[in-house]
């Protein structure tokens, strides 16, 4: 992959998404099992399943996934959160004050505060947001 940054867990825990900064690209894995993807053939690159590839300058960073299993990306130049569902679609940009938003996660009372980063500026954000987000995978355990 070509500087793969951003991860994230479907809400079932079944999917990995990556981002590809460089090519503007998510990518989807099954998981298997726990260590294991399923991979995809030829003209998959590396195995995964192409879920979006976004057009003109636009660079992919950092991702979190909201509740309804939304992928919510950090897009550098552009200075947006892009929200895409699981199936490639470009549901809502969140235009941020910054060009390099770079990272989002979601916290506070029922995970409905985004915390996002923007690295132009030294930046970080906050905004109350439409969905929950998901708990990290290990603060889910924790709670458990």
């Amino acid at each position: 992959m070509a500087a793969p940054n951003g991860v994230g867990l479907s809400p079932d825990g079944k999917v990995l998404y990556v981002a590809e900064t460089e090519t503007t690209t998510v990518w989807a894995f099954d998981i298997l099992e726990p260590g294991k993807l399923a991979r995809h053939p030829y003209p998959s690159p590396h195995g995964g399943r192409l879920v979006c590839g976004l057009p003109g300058y636009q660079r992919l960073d950092s991702m979190a996934i909201d509740s309804e299993g939304n992928i919510c990306v950090g897009t550098l130049i552009l200075g947006v959160v892009t929200v895409m569902a699981p199936t490639g679609e470009v549901l809502d940009r969140v235009k941020m004050p910054d060009s390099h938003v770079t990272n989002i996660c979601f916290g506070g009372p029922q995970h409905k505060t985004a915390y996002i980063t923007l690295s132009e500026t030294g930046r970080l954000a906050s905004m109350e947001w439409p969905r929950p987000g998901l708990p990290l995978n290990y603060e889910a355990q924790a709670l458990a």
